[in-house]
């Protein structure tokens, strides 16, 4: 049966209001997309069937303070805590980074894939990783690389709601986002988790920081192995050594060495619609570039390619679009000079 088919028949189903045999179909459609490789429409659609139907389990009228009344009023919650529900198609060829960087995380994707004989062997499925170093150093880009190799949905957390000023509220978002996370089987990720898991000590804030953090170490020790936290911070320093135990796997990004910048300019430029007018000075450029993030120096990159299009935008259009070295060295001392201030 072709995806056209399944389409026609949900259709079909749906407007005959015959929730049954729809249901049905969306699961053989879910499962014909696992078999076709289309991985992320069927995490996808298999979480949107999820959410549809805890919905309808709490709709119409209810009774106040009822199991289906409270439920709703968590749904309701939980979603106002999620930034972004999202699946990705990130692997490791989109990621530059340090070569024992790539080699911790592809041993915790292994642990995952490898996860029944592990068992086997009553062995811990790793599944609670922190991302630490400077801004602009792939962190939140290997988190999508992880969701997209293991084939899984990332919850990213919106931390602005999360924390309250009301006493105790944080750490009851905190198990909300996590109960949400292990009924899902998926990623929850938690960007500036320095501001959540401050050292116990470190703020004036009469025992609400650590109550949160009290709150995490047994969200940690509960989250079930088929789940998993991914946290990254540019302030390792500031987390509490405790929560730093409860991590599995602690990986530190620094900022691109001149080989690895080399490895960012050949990702970015991969499609071969952009060369370079001078070739000889793209290594000087590259040195001056030390020091800043990849994020950084790839922004002023396509910031240059921009630039050079506008400017060829009269003349006929070339096989392959000149990018000034004079236009992108002059972004590169801008931003340097910009974050020296």
């Amino acid at each position: 049966m072709s995806q056209f088919s399944y389409i026609k028949d949900i259709a079909k189903y749906g407007l005959e209001n015959d929730q049954e045999k729809l249901l049905a179909v969306l699961n053989e459609l879910i499962e014909h997309s696992k078999k076709n490789k289309k991985i992320n429409f069927a995490i996808q659609l298999q979480s949107l069937l999820k959410d549809t139907i805890r919905q309808q389990q709490t709709n119409g009228l209810t009774k106040v303070g009822s199991e289906n009344y409270l439920q709703r009023a968590e749904d309701r919650e939980v979603n106002e805590l999620i930034l972004e529900k999202l699946t990705s198609d990130y692997t490791f060829e989109n990621l530059v980074c340090d070569a024992k960087v790539k080699k911790e995380l592809v041993y915790f994707i292994k642990e995952h894939q490898t996860a029944d004989l592990l068992r086997k062997y009553d062995l811990p499925i790793a599944n609670k990783v922190l991302l630490h170093g400077p801004s602009g150093c792939g962190k939140t880009l290997a988190s999508y690389v992880l969701a997209g190799e293991l084939q899984k949905m990332m919850v990213v957390v919106n931390l602005g709601a999360i924390v309250s000023a009301k006493l105790g509220e944080t750490s009851k978002n905190l198990a909300k986002i996590f109960r949400r996370a292990a009924s899902e089987e998926c990623i929850i990720f938690i960007d500036e988790f320095d501001s959540l898991g401050k050292v116990r000590d470190y703020s004036q804030d009469h025992g609400e920081m650590k109550r949160v953090v009290n709150t995490i170490l047994q969200l940690f020790d509960y989250l079930p192995q088929n789940s998993m936290v991914i946290a990254a911070t540019n302030q390792k320093e500031m987390v509490d050594d405790a929560l730093l135990r409860r991590f599995d796997l602690s990986v530190k990004f620094n900022l691109p060495t001149v080989k690895q910048i080399q490895e960012l300019i050949t990702l970015t430029l991969k499609n071969g619609q952009f060369a370079f007018d001078n070739k000889t000075k793209v290594a000087e450029i590259i040195k001056l570039s030390k020091g800043l993030s990849y994020y950084s120096i790839q922004k002023t990159l396509i910031t240059a390619i921009k630039r050079s299009i506008f400017n060829q935008a009269e003349k006929v259009k070339p096989l392959t679009t000149k990018i000034s070295t004079t236009v992108w060295k002059e972004l590169i001392i801008e931003e340097k000079k910009s974050l020296a201030k």
